[in-house]
């Protein structure tokens, strides 16, 4: 069933009755349409597939904002992409964040990455 943008009003109405097929029609809607704002909201409301898929939007844009303030809220998903995102930018400040933090594979990725900094300049 294809919903319009005038269909969102009393899809949300009915998500907010406890309505579990709205909410997946929603989460469905805004991952399509890269609504992070509508995918943000229905994971801070607690929807899991909401969360996983802001995660993944948030990596397909290579959003780091998001993809901190997710993990700083406790997000596993969003802290293995930021570590992923950050090792491919060369991001020591924010490994080095994320390793200060007590994440090991931030801190394994910097050791590797500040190693062949070292290695070149020898």
């Amino acid at each position: 069933m294809a919903v319009s943008d005038s269909d969102l009003p009393s899809l949300r109405e009915r998500a907010a009755k406890g309505d579990r097929d709205a909410v997946d029609q929603l989460v469905e809607l805004a991952g399509e349409r890269g609504d992070l704002a509508e995918l943000r909201q229905l994971a801070e409301a607690g929807n899991a597939d909401a969360a996983a898929q802001l995660v993944e939007l948030a990596s397909e844009r290579g959003d780091m904002d998001e993809l901190r303030r997710l993990s700083d809220r406790g997000d596993r998903d969003a802290t293995d992409q930021l570590v992923e995102l950050a090792a491919e930018r060369v991001d020591l400040a924010e490994l080095r964040r994320l390793a200060d933090g007590g994440n090991r594979d931030a801190a394994d990725v910097l050791a590797e990455l500040t190693d062949e900094d070292d290695d070149e300049t020898e």
